[in-house]
């Protein structure tokens, strides 16, 4: 691979920034900087987690380990990390949307407010 290259891992956390910057492009630039990291964060969790899950998909949920002269059987490192890094992903996730402003939902006016009021 050439230096000026990205590697699919790399390529994927870029991809991942900029669909998450365009999802907070209206933050105000105090607000945008706070989110900036964790943007970056979250776009990193959300390509190892793709990492993970192929491996998980390769070798399964169970990994048979040696010890020894026998061998015993144990959860996948693999699965063990996709679990801690998705719930860490979902914390992340949660902390970015919140920053977000509440779009306030106006209430369509059918004319029957104004109708009580005058009669």
């Amino acid at each position: 691979m050439a230096s000026n290259e990205l590697s699919p891992k790399e390529t994927m956390i870029k991809k991942e920034v900029s669909r998450l910057n365009k999802i907070f492009k209206e933050l105000d630039k105090n607000k945008k900087s706070s989110v900036d990291g964790l943007i970056q964060e979250a776009a990193f969790m959300r390509a190892t987690l793709h990492d993970l899950k192929e491996k998980i998909n390769e070798n399964g949920v169970i990994d048979n380990m040696q010890q020894g002269e026998y061998s015993i059987l144990r959860e996948s490192p693999a699965l063990k990390a996709y679990n801690a890094t998705i719930q860490r992903y979902t914390t992340v996730m949660k902390e970015l949307f919140a920053m977000l402003p509440k779009e306030v939902i106006k209430k369509e006016d059918d004319g029957f407010e104004n109708f009580v009021q005058n009669k």
